[in-house]
């Protein structure tokens, strides 16, 4: 006999949990299913430990430069790995076990540890048990993607998960992939007092940023000391006695990176491979995501995907925001839409890359007429102040109805700045409503009037 529930919730990742604590407070009897860890990528292997070691990198670096500032540093600054790991695990495990404790606490909800499998559309295994609901949101995230690689299967190596378990420094962590997961354990483990290697098979970091982002964004982190290999062909690993190695181009002769570690960070696929999901009639695309629309629904009536699986945004603020509108639509009566949502990021260097709506090259390609502006981050005053000049500001806007159409904040406090951008854009106005407004001094923010000042035709 299957047990009946009014909801199923599969995954306690960053949308799972909210929505079955929001359909237990509408009275619905709501089941969450969770097969290892609550709180999903975010919490146990993703932003939650990896900002807390971004954090505790910096406080190396701000102690190593201190002498610039005036503060001397008696001995070389060390780091001991195992106390930077204890610090990190505290906090995810506060991070994870609170999540668990709201679930166990929420009225009407049930919490249910192992793995769930359809098997019909309304109904799902758990072990022994067999449940059943007309509504049922999946919430299962993603994982590290392994590629394929000549000799991957040969050499150990570390991935986005597995790098959280190290209590000790490598002596050279080689990176295979220049994108946003590589450049922040790149800086991160630099920082440490470890050589790293990049390497790249493009001709450029970051290669969906613009050209001048990823430009400045190689330049701030070669000036740390990091390696970069780019245009990096044929990329393959093996083994050099106790070492590993990485080849870097094809041909008679390639160069290797002989390195102690190797950390994969090429991507990500959702874990959808092994919920049955052919049993309820749910389709995915070719790389596994599930097809959804507009409002999260699935191809089956009543299924809902959220989150990383439905691959509509890959950062745990677009998997809040999906459940925002679903739980909008179905309790709130409103009619919101994926497609409304501005896209916003951040690659969290130091200093930090803000990203909101499009890139420059994209607002090019468009032939949509705009103005654009850019402001190096030496201009600012708080920038200066701290010693943090590296990077730049730029925006573009429409020519007609001057609404901004995308920004780039690289620089000090960029993560944050970003935010004022934002919300214009979301009002749906004018770029002129920033200017037009009184900013605190001293801060960065209070540059935005002035990058806006110097527009020009974006070519």
């Amino acid at each position: 006999m299957s047990e009946p529930f009014d909801v199923i919730v599969i995954g306690a990742g960053q949308a799972g949990p909210a929505l079955a604590v929001r359909c237990g407070k509408e009275g619905l009897k709501t089941a969450i299913i969770e097969r290892h860890r609550f709180g999903g990528t975010c919490v146990n292997n993703g932003c939650v430990p990896t900002k807390t070691l971004v954090a505790s990198a910096r406080a190396a670096h701000v102690a190593r430069t201190g002498a610039s500032y005036g503060v001397l540093v008696d001995s070389p600054v060390r780091v001991n790995m195992a106390q930077v790991k204890a610090r990190k695990d505290a906090v995810v495990n506060q991070s994870s076990t609170g999540v668990r404790s709201w679930l166990d606490g929420a009225g009407n909800v049930t919490v249910i540890e192992g793995h769930a499998q359809f098997t019909a559309p309304h109904r799902v295994r758990v072990g022994d048990r067999e449940l059943e609901a007309p509504r049922i949101f999946i919430n299962v995230g993603g994982r590290a993607a392994l590629p394929e690689m000549p000799g991957i299967a040969d050499v150990p190596f570390l991935n986005n998960e597995r790098i959280m378990h190290l209590d000790r420094l490598p002596e050279h962590l080689i990176i295979i992939g220049g994108s946003y997961i590589g450049l922040e354990f790149a800086q991160m483990y630099r920082r440490f007092g470890c050589r790293v290697t990049v390497v790249e098979a493009g001709p450029r970091l970051i290669a969906r940023e613009d050209e001048d982002v990823s430009a400045a964004i190689l330049g701030i982190l070669e000036s740390e000391g990091i390696e970069f290999r780019l245009n990096a062909g044929c990329i393959g690993m093996q083994r050099r006695g106790e070492q590993v190695a990485v080849s870097v181009a094809c041909g008679e002769g390639s160069p290797l990176v002989e390195g102690s570690h190797i950390l994969l960070a090429t991507g990500r696929v959702p874990n959808t491979q092994d919920l049955g999901l052919t049993a309820a009639g749910i389709k995915t695309n070719a790389r596994g995501y599930i097809v959804v629309d507009e409002g999260l629904l699935t191809s089956a009536e009543g299924v809902y995907a959220l989150g990383d699986c439905n691959g509509r945004g890959a950062f745990t603020h677009t998997s809040w925001n999906d459940y925002e509108i679903v739980a909008n639509n179905l309790f709130d009566g409103a009619s919101r839409k994926v497609s409304d949502r501005i896209s916003i990021y951040a690659l969290f260097v130091d200093p930090p890359l803000g990203r909101v709506g499009m890139t420059h090259a994209q607002i090019i390609a468009s032939g949509r007429p705009a103005l654009s502006a850019k402001m190096m981050m030496s201009r600012v005053g708080r920038a200066r102040e701290m010693g943090e000049t590296a990077g730049f500001m730029k925006i573009a806007v429409a020519t007609d109805t001057q609404e901004i159409l995308g920004a780039a904040i690289l620089g000090v406090h960029g993560d944050e700045v970003i935010h004022s951008v934002l919300e214009v854009m979301t009002a749906c106005q004018p770029y002129t409503v920033i200017n037009r407004g009184v900013h605190l001094h001293p801060t960065v923010s209070e540059l935005l009037p002035t990058l806006l000042e110097g527009l020009k035709p974006l070519r």
